[in-house]
């Protein structure tokens, strides 16, 4: 099947023989979304980006990584207009705020109605996130992507059933997807190519950690590595994704 602009990415992150094309493809997006935010194009001097994110905020993690990105005045200005816009919103709710009477019963029921009105919205304040929004809905259409071309490209099914499989979280969105994106017929297919690659591959990186364990046996001090030596990053990617051993992503001056 010929590659389609909207496909060179996903067929790309599966010859990378990462342990998860889409751990691959986050990381790619995500510092392509950081760029965008703080890089040499300025968007952040933008009114209308800055309307999005002063709106959105972002959420630590994502803090931390623009931070660690090293565009000081772009973070300022991040910051200084999103600031206005977090007083103002948090003033509204300070004037129509009364702290609610509490009875006996109240206090063994918490419910989301009986919750404390500044709390509520500064819990929605920490699930609001600009670069997450960005990064999910482009991820969902990866999603979508990755089972267009497994209903209709032969060669890209014969490139996941020879891959190294997915990490667990991204596996997991993988099985949830299928429940809606492919027929009864077609999910069998699916699973039938997906189940046996996972424990495959789950086996392989725990006994390459295995091995890693071994190697500090002094009887195996003259033994071959094998594959463990990067065996504890591919580890702990391949159960909650990501990539542990990354240094932080820097803008590029």
């Amino acid at each position: 099947m010929k590659e389609q602009l909207y496909t060179i990415p996903l067929n790309d992150a599966v010859n990378a023989q990462d342990e998860c094309p889409f751990c691959f493809i986050e990381r790619s997006v995500e510092q392509d979304l950081l760029d965008f935010v703080l890089g040499s194009g300025s968007s952040y001097m933008e009114a209308d980006i800055r309307e999005m994110t002063d709106k959105a905020g972002f959420c630590r993690s994502h803090f931390q990584k623009m931070f660690d990105y090293g565009n000081t005045l772009g973070n300022a200005w991040i910051l200084k207009t999103h600031y206005m816009k977090m007083i103002g919103e948090m003033q509204k709710e300070f004037a129509g705020f009364k702290p609610g009477k509490t009875s006996l019963k109240d206090k063994f029921k918490k419910t989301a109605e009986s919750g404390n009105a500044i709390g509520m919205w500064v819990r929605q304040k920490e699930q609001s996130c600009y670069i997450c929004k960005q990064y999910k809905d482009t991820y969902s259409r990866y999603m979508d992507t990755f089972f267009y071309l497994f209903r209709q490209d032969d060669d890209f099914r014969r490139k996941v059933a020879d891959s190294k499989g997915f990490c667990l979280h991204h596996f997991g969105d993988l099985c949830e997807a299928a429940d809606n994106k492919l027929s009864d017929k077609e999910k069998e297919r699916f699973y039938e190519m997906v189940l046996p690659l996972m424990e495959k591959n789950m086996k392989r990186v725990a006994e390459d950690v295995a091995w890693m364990v071994e190697k500090f046996d002094y009887r195996n001090k003259d033994a071959d590595w094998k594959n463990s030596k990067d065996s504890i990053q591919r580890g702990m990617q391949k159960l909650k994704g990501g990539y542990p051993a990354d240094p932080p992503y820097k803008m590029n001056k």
